[in-house]
């Protein structure tokens, strides 16, 4: 016999089981203990089929006695034209009845003058039909690769291996510079391998290249924040197609940085899971509390943006870097800095500046420094630039200070003493302009200027946070004799 046969660990262990009763059978005969006549009497089994059993198992071992499956086992005995035309018809038609195929089909038997198939056979072949067809047939391409593709997800090995980057409109509502609710947008950067928060961007802007710049800047640089420890180069930026990750600007700043860009499969967003993750955790985990999320409708005082901007801060920093993950068991913070990797970082800040912080301007330089958004920057460096034409960058969310580059080189980095004990979001000048013009509307009289406006309110969120530290005195009452 020329048969062959797979190796016995590929069948199954009913099909091993019932190999093992055979051999338990024909085993006597084996060890030279009985006839096959003898074992056919005792088990009442025909003298061919015990003889066949020896046989097979002399040939192939044990795996010679796994019972054989029919090669048309589960496949219908029907005419290969009949069959192709119901899986055409069920293909093509996406809510047809197996009883409406069944019926078309007997027509057009009777037409060719060939057997008509029953209706179990119809059915058994439209069971046969593998679902993953159907879905591409009836629902698209697109649902397909979303039930049936294999998703390639890139797997880091070492912190700042691989970066990703998107953005969520929140579910939350918080009062803009103008005093209306609005839903602020939050652009992420996280480090692939320790799930960790590398920078991050809060706007009401809807995503464009700025954004993107702004919240790299930040994820590539040191901290101020000691604890906040994510920084560096990464080797891989893993994005989608969004006109804001696809721009000239970024890919510049890729080439310059050595950054590998990735994007993910357009139209299949399943690579990017584990950032689509993090937004959950933030909706999950810190927005449903706060008042203005958008399932509590009941909420009246909603929060300011720069009250959520503090709290996403205090979030991501100190509970959601501490936290165990899910996935790697390991708090991403101690993840990251736990690894033993070497840093790749940018030569100077005043490079990183020029590369990612697209928000520049032209401004003129006069005797007493550079004015912009109705503060005034000094810096000794500029007494020799008085009446030239500078270019300044900075980052709205922190005009404390700015960077001044002449003929596209650095020159210093500015700053407005008014406030430079303070960070001073482009959104607080806006504010505060808008509550001076509310104030002259009402014909108030009231000599404050811009800065004094903002500094008022930086001192009295500096004052409000040291009451809240200050340790909360007893109610109890008690007495001298204590």
């Amino acid at each position: 016999m020329n048969e062959k046969f797979p190796s016995l660990t590929s069948f199954s262990d009913q099909k091993r089981l019932e190999a093992m009763k055979k051999y338990e059978i024909i085993k006597p005969h084996i060890l030279d203990q009985k006839s096959i006549r003898l074992i056919s009497k005792d088990k009442n089994i025909p003298i061919r089929t015990i003889q066949s059993w020896v046989q097979k198992y002399s040939l192939h071992g044990l795996k010679g006695l796994v019972r054989k499956e029919r090669s048309d086992l589960g496949k219908v005995r029907i005419r290969k034209e009949v069959t192709d035309e119901v899986e055409r018809l069920i293909l093509a038609n996406k809510n047809v009845s197996i009883t409406s195929i069944h019926r078309k089909i007997c027509h057009s038997c009777k037409e060719k003058k060939i057997e008509k198939p029953s209706y179990s056979q119809i059915f058994s072949v439209a069971k046969s039909i593998a679902p993953a067809l159907k879905k591409l047939a009836h629902e698209g391409k697109n649902e397909y690769q979303n039930s049936y593709d294999m998703v390639h997800r890139m797997e880091a090995s070492r912190p700042n291996e691989i970066w990703q980057a998107d953005h969520t409109l929140l579910d939350i509502v918080v009062y803009n510079e103008n005093n209306m609710l609005e839903r602020p947008w939050l652009t992420v950067i996280m480090d692939d391998y320790s799930r960790a928060v590398a920078g991050y961007f809060l706007s009401f802007q809807a995503p464009s290249a700025i954004q993107t710049s702004l919240a790299l800047h930040q994820a590539i640089w040191q901290k101020r924040r000691k604890e906040w420890e994510i920084c560096g180069i990464p080797e891989k930026f893993y994005t989608d197609h969004g006109s804001d990750f696809t721009s000239h600007h970024l890919e510049q700043v890729a080439v310059d940085l050595k950054i590998n860009l990735v994007f993910s499969t357009v139209g299949v967003p399943r690579g990017r899971g584990k950032i689509e993750r993090f937004f959950l955790t933030i909706n999950q985990l810190l927005l449903q509390d706060l008042p203005g999320y958008i399932e509590n409708t009941s909420v009246r005082n909603h929060l300011t943006f720069q009250k959520l901007e503090d709290k996403l801060n205090e979030f991501i920093i100190n509970v959601y870097h501490h936290r165990s993950h899910g996935t790697t068991k390991v708090a991403p913070i101690d993840r990251w800095s736990q690894s033993g990797f070497l840093l790749n970082m940018p030569e100077s800040l005043e490079d990183l500046d020029l590369l990612l912080l697209n928000v520049a301007k032209a401004r003129k330089v006069h005797a007493d420094g550079i004015y912009f958004q109705g503060l005034r920057y000094i810096d000794t460096n500029l007494a020799a630039y008085v009446g030239e034409t500078v270019i300044i960058r900075y980052d709205p969310r922190d005009l404390a200070e700015i960077r001044v580059f002449y003929q596209d080189k650095y020159l210093c980095t500015a700053i407005a003493p008014e406030i430079s004990d303070y960070t001073v979001d482009l959104k607080d000048i806006v504010a505060a302009r808008n509550q001076r013009r509310k104030n002259l509307n009402k014909e108030l009289t009231n000599n404050q200027t811009l800065v004094d406006s903002i500094v008022l309110t930086k001192q009295n969120e500096r004052e409000e946070n040291v009451e809240k530290s200050k340790p909360k005195k007893s109610k109890l009452k008690r007495y001298f004799n204590e």
